[in-house]
């Protein structure tokens, strides 16, 4: 590496204000050994329980409280060693960390895998009256929920089985990441001032913004020549984890693996199928997006390396971490004292944050809250890229509805899912987005900020959209026979691609191998909830911001709301009705309608 070469520093090289204090969690790793053998002394708890749940209400309240203690221990320390490892995924004591804590996660599961079962061989009569005692009132929702998986539950035997394979159905997962931020290596390019860059997912999305073309495209190539390399092996990990979710499906008597994601939420797959139908109807106006950014842009032709750039190129602002968390703050007043004043604390006193990029950090940004501890935000930050401070206020809207969650709900019901998570991130996305678009008096400025609210709902609202098409083909052919290779990846993907991107975007042929970079597939259709969620939260939002006081209480309540209800009745609650194609179409509205004042203001 050249001398000059702006390197990705090591971990021992950041500055500590610049990185999360973990002490909320455990002020040591001594601490954490202690803990860690306090879990797995009470593992040996379950055994006094089982075969006595339907006994009394005493006992199966008495379980199920050991069974949220333990579960509430076992989350603190699992956390803690997430979040080393996380730091740098190199340093092989962290990973050492996280791999004992997954050990005991499967062992707690193992142990506690008659649970489900017994709770549901308790005859309905029986049940019915045990519900009737105080001591179970606070379990009675948890139970009716047990209630509802038992066409989907096996006996004690064959549940005790499905949990001793926890880690090891982890193992697609766990290769894919270590491929993807460790061991993959790009090499380094000089930007559009002559700094020579070391590629890195972080550095990467930087180079895409920028205003060079060709430092956009040898970037873009160097990039996938590293997936291309190790294309094999990638399909091979993706085509293990789908394997293994169509597994857990045909064992739990799913009729398929979409079917099984959707229930613990309680989500019909019409949600699904809705999602896919507005977005494709709005697709033309993507097309006459790319025409317009072509044009703006004076290229001959557009690949996906021009899609990132913003159109406005002499515009772009540098944004220092400090100024991001004020402007961020500020663009959240709409939600009152408490809720800015808690978050400016977390990010500035109370260091909630991990900022920089340093070489073996987790890739991406996410937040990772619970009910102990501070919720903790991970971030790989460039002060260049303004996505980067909407992925600050997007990842602050998650440790928030942590923080009210976890201070308003017990601990068997703080723990929100990610249906309803995607609207609170986006949620402050768009008041952020209010924020700018409110303060800005240059034409120039305005269109700015529109190409990038565009680009937002084109990223997480039609983009993700693509993606879970893919899931959804991808399991598909799994569930017939069909092995998942790479030309069978690259042929759906470029089907996709023909139909997202329209006839006249230039589809090179290393995006096809696009789908074997997405960490979220990893995680079976869950990237529809992005989209279904920035599509409730731009209702929510316009809700807060030009209602009163009981459209911000609704909506406040909602991010207190944890799991105690299912997402679709908590987003009913606050004004948004998701099982209608409704809040989709009027998302792809306004994204047209935003297509339109771009143009009207640029041309």
């Amino acid at each position: 590496m050249s001398a000059n070469t702006i390197a990705v520093p090591k971990r021992a090289q950041m500055n500590p204000q610049h990185c999360w204090d973990l002490a909320s969690l455990c002020p040591s790793e001594n601490q954490w050994e202690k803990l860690l053998k306090q879990w797995e002394k009470m593992i040996g708890g379950y055994a006094r329980f089982k075969g006595k749940l339907g006994r009394s209400a005493k006992t199966l309240a008495a379980c199920l409280q050991f069974d949220a203690d333990i579960s509430r221990l076992a989350d603190r320390v699992a956390r803690y060693a997430f979040l080393r490892e996380s730091e740098d995924q190199g340093n092989s004591s962290s990973v050492r960390m996280k791999g004992r804590a997954m050990r005991l996660a499967t062992r707690t599961n193992e142990a506690s895998a008659y649970l489900r079962p017994e709770i549901l061989a308790i005859s309905q009569g029986k049940l019915k009256k045990m519900l009737k005692s105080p001591l179970l009132k606070q379990w009675q929702l948890a139970i009716e929920r047990i209630a509802r998986y038992k066409p989907h539950t096996l006996d004690d035997g064959r549940e005790k089985l499905l949990a001793m394979q926890g880690q090891m159905s982890d193992a697609a997962r766990q290769v894919f990441r270590q491929l993807n931020d460790t061991d993959l290596k790009w090499g380094s390019i000089k930007n559009e001032r002559g700094e020579m860059i070391e590629i890195s997912h972080a550095s990467y999305s930087t180079l895409l913004h920028s205003s060079d073309r060709s430092v956009r495209q040898e970037a873009f190539v160097k990039y996938y020549q590293q997936y291309d390399a190790h294309r094999n092996s990638l399909a091979a990990a993706y085509n293990g984890s789908v394997e293994t979710d169509v597994y857990y499906a045909r064992a739990r008597n799913y009729k398929n693996s979409l079917e099984a994601s959707l229930f613990p939420d309680n989500v019909p797959v019409k949600v699904y199928d809705n999602l896919v139908k507005s977005v494709g109807r709005g697709l033309p106006g993507l097309y006459r997006f790319y025409k317009l950014r072509q044009k703006l842009m004076k290229l001959s032709d557009i690949h996906q390396y021009d899609v990132y750039v913003p159109i406005l190129s002499n515009l772009q602002k540098t944004t220092p971490w400090p100024d991001a968390v004020k402007l961020v703050v500020e663009s959240l007043a709409p939600l009152g004292d408490e809720y800015c004043r808690t978050l400016h604390n977390g990010l500035t006193k109370q260091r909630w944050a991990d900022v920089y990029p340093n070489q073996g950090k987790q890739s991406g940004a996410f937040s990772a809250g619970g009910f102990d501890g501070y919720p903790y935000i991970l971030m790989n930050y460039q002060e260049r890229v303004l996505d980067h401070v909407f992925t600050l206020t997007h990842e602050s809207g998650h440790s928030m509805h942590s923080f009210f969650s976890a201070r308003s709900q017990p601990y068997q019901y703080h723990d929100y899912v990610i249906f309803v998570a995607e609207v609170a991130s986006t949620f402050n996305e768009q008041l952020l987005l209010e924020h700018l678009l409110a303060k800005t008096t240059d034409k120039m400025e305005r269109a700015y900020l529109l190409n990038h609210a565009i680009d937002e709902i084109r990223t997480t609202l039609i983009r993700q959209t693509m993606f879970a098409e893919f899931e959804r083909r991808t399991h598909e052919l799994v569930e017939k026979g069909e092995p998942l290779t790479v030309d069978c990846l690259r042929g759906e993907y470029r089907k996709l691609l023909d139909t997202y991107f329209g006839p006249d975007f230039v589809i090179d042929p290393q995006v096809e191998l696009e789908c074997l970079r997405i960490p979220h597939f990893y995680r079976a259709f869950y990237v529809y909830k992005y989209a279904t969620g920035l599509s409730a939260a731009i209702a929510l939002s316009q809700r807060v911001l030009n209602g009163g006081a009981k459209e911000l209480n609704g909506y406040l309540s909602f991010l207190k709301g944890g799991c105690s209800k299912f997402p679709l009745d908590l987003l009913k609650d606050a004004g948004v009705d998701m099982s209608k194609p409704a809040p989709v179409d009027a998302a792809m509205k306004k994204f047209g309608t935003m297509v339109d004042e771009l143009e009207s203001l640029m041309t």
